[in-house]
């Protein structure tokens, strides 16, 4: 089965581009939303694969952790930098499409590393004794004596 095209999943989840617009912005608000798009255009001359992108963050975000203050501590509490205030501000100019891919990397990131800890202090399994191999005895070297024949 092949994935739909922008414009059909539109009007399949929403209905037009409108109704789409307006979903984004009443899950933005003012806890998730940073004002960068332009003011004469708006989201409206947005891509509908874009829109369908930020509303399927937007609403994994407001679900998951609400704000977008949450979600930077998150990334910062998974980079064990809960005290660098620095870091949380300079992350805070980022959008919450940034943040929450930054999050997810991050996310994985420490979970592939505690897997790996997991695995290493594991004890090894004993494998079977292996006989050594035998060390060989270097050849004689063997002195042929030219003859040159006459």
């Amino acid at each position: 089965m092949t994935a739909k095209n922008p414009l059909a999943a539109v009007k399949d989840k929403f209905g037009d581009k409108k109704s789409l617009v307006a979903a984004i912005e009443k899950l933005a608000g003012e806890e998730l939303w940073l004002g960068r798009t332009s003011k004469d255009k708006g989201l409206a001359h947005v891509s509908n694969a874009k829109l369908l992108r930020l509303h399927a963050v937007f609403s994994t975000v407001k679900e998951k952790f609400g704000t977008r203050a949450k979600l930077i501590d998150a990334i910062a509490g998974l980079e064990k930098r809960t005290k660098d205030d620095g870091y949380k501000a300079h992350i805070g100019a980022y959008p919450v499409p940034r943040l929450w891919d930054l999050f997810q990397t991050i996310e994985k990131r420490a979970a592939h590393a505690a897997k790996k800890v997991a695995a290493s202090t594991k004890p090894a399994a004993k494998k079977p004794a292996e006989k050594k191999p035998v060390a060989k005895k270097p050849a004689a070297k063997k002195t042929a004596a030219k003859t040159s024949k006459k």
